[in-house]
């Protein structure tokens, strides 16, 4: 195997592995400064996990460089333990303290939007939800979708975007799809019917269609970036939502190495399609985070509303034990993924 091709199937990977720890970097960057903000102790800001690389301290903060890239952390004071310094986290207010939570998720979540912004202005034109050609004998064509109709649903699922015609569709459990379409200025309903083909295991509609693009202006590129952005969030809490109902097993679930393996693809195919991925990668994190899962930000801040509310802390041999059972069932989950995405890739 020659050096090229080496480095050929090398540079992806690594590519991928600097975007999800500068998403991680992000993230953890929105804690740091919301704390330096809040006047609260941080003792070390780390890039990477494991062995330390090399480090410095400036105004009682170390920073660290470690071995690993895949991820990091805001280490502040009376964080995780009982603490008596005034500059620790345990020491601020309530709002303060929720100010800090939410930071790292509301960065990654301004990270998704400004990269859907930057990539709607690269396009020469924005996407619309209206059908502007077929392909050579496409099924939908033969079944009642026709050119000039605008897409306001599919399968009850309400659709203001491209992506959201792409999500409708990947969501379907058959080749039959119902649509709303705006005809004439009129809503006919119909049922579509489209082509399926196998992809890792699963049938999947075939897109058989082409959608308009429009001319773009600063109104309509800021206008299709939020819906986009809303889409891209959407996504996310349908496929929380699939998982739960049973429509998604954990083998369909992707970990660390799964998302490597995503972005290191898209990679390949072309820098948009790596920066969507991205995109859509950090409103995940920035979401998940939220959730209100013991050792997540969302627990945290569920108990500090709870605090506000009642005026009064869990107490904190609970909190403790609460997130330690909460840790062991993440890091417990992330080797199953992990075993699972590792599989998928020998496979």
């Amino acid at each position: 195997m020659s050096i090229s091709s080496i480095w050929n199937s090398v540079y992806p990977v690594l590519i991928a592995i600097l975007f999800f720890e500068f998403i991680i970097l992000i993230h953890e960057g929105g804690h740091f400064v919301a704390a330096k903000l809040n006047k609260i102790k941080v003792n070390e800001f780390a890039i990477g996990m494991g062995p330390k690389l090399f480090s410095f301290t400036k105004k009682e903060t170390q920073y660290s460089l470690r071995l690993l890239p895949l991820g990091g952390y805001c280490a502040m004071e009376g964080e995780d333990e009982e603490s008596e310094d005034s500059g620790s986290f345990s020491k601020k207010s309530v709002p303060s303290r929720m100010l800090v939570v939410v930071a790292g998720a509301v960065m990654n979540l301004i990270l998704g939007f400004v990269i859907i912004l930057c990539l709607i202005c690269s396009q020469d034109l924005v996407g619309t939800t209206t059908v502007g050609a077929f392909a050579e004998d496409a099924a939908s064509s033969q079944s009642g979708l026709m050119i000039d109709d605008r897409i306001k649903s599919i399968d009850g699922m309400r659709v203001f975007t491209s992506t959201d015609v792409q999500t409708g569709l990947s969501r379907s459990p058959d080749a039959t799809v119902h649509m709303v379409v705006e005809r004439d200025g009129k809503s006919v309903p119909i049922d579509v019917t489209f082509d399926m083909e196998e992809y890792e295991g699963r049938q999947l509609i075939v897109w058989d269609f082409q959608l308009y693009g429009v001319e773009k202006t600063p109104l309509n590129v800021l206008k299709n970036s939020i819906q986009v952005f809303i889409s891209f969030t959407r996504m996310v809490f349908l496929s929380v939502h699939d998982i739960i109902i049973g429509r998604y097993g954990l083998s369909d679930i992707s970990g660390p190495v799964g998302a490597v393996s995503v972005v290191s693809t898209a990679v390949k195919i072309s820098w948009f399609s790596m920066f969507r991925i991205m995109a859509l990668l950090t409103i995940n994190i920035g979401l998940f985070n939220l959730f209100p899962i013991p050792a997540l930000d969302g627990w945290r801040l569920f108990l500090l509303v709870g605090e506000g509310i009642f005026k009064r802390k869990l107490p904190a041999k609970w909190e403790y034990a609460i997130n330690a059972a909460g840790i062991i069932v993440l890091l417990g989950l992330m080797a199953v993924v992990t075993f699972s995405d590792i599989s998928k890739f020998f496979k």
